[in-house]
């Protein structure tokens, strides 16, 4: 049976993905460019078909707060912002991350720094993947490149957040956000019932059940203890990047010269790919799709027949590091961006490889 199909923007491809997803709950609070999340939502009314809860919070603060409550009982819940609303979150990131609670949360990200502007932006990449609030701790973070990767994320965040007990984050931009494409929407997932959480999910707060005791928090007093809590992070964090790694590669067979680029940045670096190649110019491309954990070994063993990567984004250099890092130095590694909202033509990333790798 054909998937339905519509025609959706990302926030709104979102928004439906959570239904879809089987969501218990979404709390958030408006934000350009992506209030459309909000406003789809509260349009679908998943009140009267799944039970879904939708809250507008009174605050990004709330927001977050409100998703460790939901998710300390088990549940499916997320939260949606922008690049300043993300910052107000980072205290209920870091609580998430050390009590261990599974969600899924998304960042539409817009220029900065401070409140900056309205536009596209891939500026949160730091703040994203380097952990942006307090401790040592990851979140897992997909960046889609298309409306049907806003839908069908949400479903796999999930699925990952549940698997490693770990929020997962969908690090998005206004250029996918806003941009409308069509989308075949995965089938209805259930809700979970309170027997499956109780069952799969001995954590969860739900009440108490017999000897079973459930307690959530990321407090722990006892320095040694605490050490041992973040040892048992840290061993999950080296599992996700043994098992979680997840990238797409566009004629990097038997590429000389390779563009890296994620989220809107990698659509327009394809047209780059097609222009280099009808000159003559080994050029190909590689997508990081999970931003953490980052494809390192794939980007070594890429670097050992090439002779130069190029990290396009749209800020000031932030993925290059992690680029510089995967190579080690077997060839040169340039970057080129557009900071403040401004979107790069394909012309001008093919002009700045031409000067980086001297054509």
């Amino acid at each position: 049976m054909e998937k339905e199909a519509k025609l959706l923007k990302g926030n709104e491809a979102l928004a439906i993905g959570a239904i879809r997803a089987g969501a218990d709950g979404y709390f958030g609070y408006p934000i350009t460019p992506q209030s459309e999340v909000l406003e789809c939502l509260m349009e679908q009314a998943p009140w009267e078909t799944t039970g879904m809860v939708v809250l507008q919070a009174e605050s990004e603060i709330s927001s977050i707060n409100m998703v460790y409550g939901g998710a300390a009982c088990g549940k499916r819940v997320m939260t949606t912002t922008s690049s300043p609303g993300w910052s107000l979150m980072q205290e209920g990131a870091s609580y998430l991350a050390g009590a261990e609670l599974p969600c899924v949360v998304a960042n539409v990200m817009r220029g900065g720094p401070g409140l900056g502007t309205i536009q596209p932006s891939q500026g949160d990449y730091f703040q994203a993947t380097k952990g942006g609030g307090h401790g040592d701790y990851h979140f897992l973070v997909l960046a889609p490149n298309s409306v049907q990767e806003m839908t069908d994320f949400v479903g796999l965040g999930f699925d990952l957040a549940f698997k490693y007990r770990n929020p997962v984050m969908i690090l998005s931009d206004g250029v996918i956000g806003q941009m409308m494409e069509k989308v075949h929407l995965p089938e209805q997932k259930p809700r979970m019932t309170e027997e499956e959480i109780r069952k799969n999910y001995k954590w969860a707060t739900i009440g108490h059940d017999g000897d079973h005791r459930a307690i959530v928090t990321s407090l722990e007093l006892q320095s040694q203890v605490m050490e041992e809590n973040n040892n048992r992070f840290q061993a999950k964090y080296r599992e996700m990047e043994e098992q979680e790694v997840r990238y797409e590669e566009i004629q990097t067979e038997d590429a000389e010269y390779i563009i890296v680029a994620f989220g809107s940045s990698s659509r327009i670096a394809q047209k780059v790919v097609e222009l280099c190649r009808a000159e003559g110019k080994k050029v190909g491309l590689i997508r990081p799709i999970t931003l953490w954990p980052f494809p390192t070994k794939r980007i070594a063993e890429l670097a050992q027949k090439a002779k130069g990567f190029i990290s396009v984004e749209l800020n000031a250099g932030q993925m290059v590091e992690d680029v510089r890092l995967a190579v080690n130095g077997k060839c040169p590694v340039y970057h080129y961006g557009r900071m403040g909202g401004m979107i790069f033509a394909p012309g001008e990333i093919k002009e700045a490889m031409a000067k980086s790798f001297g054509w």
